[in-house]
């Protein structure tokens, strides 16, 4: 015995969002995991905290909690997520010496 739900006037509609929220989430993860090793390991904490703090654009509702607060709203919010990623890439790889920090970090275990 099934039981089948239809729902009358409702159609399943991908728009992509579950998969740019899925992305923005990860790259998230990875700035947030540059701005700590940038944090403790180095010679520059404070280029670390301001690179977690930007990660929070990937993570939370930016939109929803600046319009709430300020009545102001980034527009184009996608556009400005992927250049605040090349940015964050950029600076940690050129300016912030990621990789040597990794390894800094990997010997200090």
């Amino acid at each position: 015995m099934e039981h089948k739900r239809e729902f009358q006037g409702e159609t399943a509609v991908n728009d992509g969002s579950t998969a740019l929220t899925i992305i923005s989430w990860l790259f998230g993860a990875v700035a947030f995991a540059i701005g700590i090793v940038n944090t403790f390991w180095g010679n520059d904490p404070g280029f670390g905290i301001f690179i977690l703090l930007l990660s929070f654009f990937y993570f939370l509702p930016v939109n929803a909690i600046l319009k709430k607060m300020t009545g102001f709203s980034i527009p184009r919010l996608g556009l400005f997520k992927i250049l605040l990623a090349l940015f964050i890439i950029w600076a940690a790889m050129g300016v912030g010496e990621l990789f040597d920090k990794i390894e800094l970090m990997v010997n200090s275990f």
